[in-house]
């Protein structure tokens, strides 16, 4: 998904989630400034629901949940709204809400050239700040490769990159699975 920065005036939190509800698109905020979420490729369509059947199997019956796309979440400490493409979480808290998670263990994004510097920087910045996170990967949308950041010792994030015939390991949901069931289905185009 790409951004369009929608330039306005300082906006505060209960403005923007006001915004959102009556909205038809889809707005992250990030400190006062408000970003239009712009349409996904088919290719980052299949990723996401690729990830999303071997993550929601894995989680059957558990007290964990996975969510995507519509479901934002809050990283106050940043003070930003975001809608990860999927994301985790196993708190208690976050089940008592519809619509704003605050507690992930994991996050995923799926990278199209125009977010992936974004989402790497701007938004791993603001992830690290939620405590709870144990898991940050990135799904390259233009040719096969995962990269997991794994919260270590400290600040620490160690990076674990994941290529053609390897299997990813998300150590925080004890799931492993090869890195060419993420891209089952999906045809890369020459550019």
């Amino acid at each position: 998904m790409g951004y369009a920065l929608k330039k306005e005036a300082w906006i505060s939190p209960e403005t923007y989630l006001e915004m959102e509800t009556a909205s038809e698109e889809r707005h992250e905020y990030v400190d006062g400034e408000i970003f239009a979420m712009t349409g996904a490729a088919s290719t980052h369509n299949l990723i996401n629901i690729n990830l999303l059947s071997l993550i929601r199997e894995h989680l059957r019956g558990g007290p964990c949940r996975v969510f995507a796309i519509d479901i934002k979440l809050r990283v106050e400490a940043a003070n930003c709204y975001f809608y990860p493409d999927l994301m985790v979480t196993c708190s208690e808290t976050d089940r008592q809400s519809r619509s704003v998670m605050n507690e992930p263990l994991l996050v995923v994004e799926i990278l199209p050239p125009s977010t992936a510097l974004y989402d790497h920087n701007r938004k791993f910045a603001a992830y690290r700040q939620l405590p709870s996170l144990q898991e940050y990967v990135l799904v390259n949308a233009g040719q096969m490769g995962i990269d997991s950041y794994r919260r270590g010792e400290g600040k620490d994030w160690i990076l674990h990159p994941y290529g053609v015939g390897e299997s990813v390991v998300l150590h925080s949901l004890n799931l492993t699975f090869p890195v060419e069931e993420a891209y089952r289905d999906v045809e890369f185009l020459s550019p």
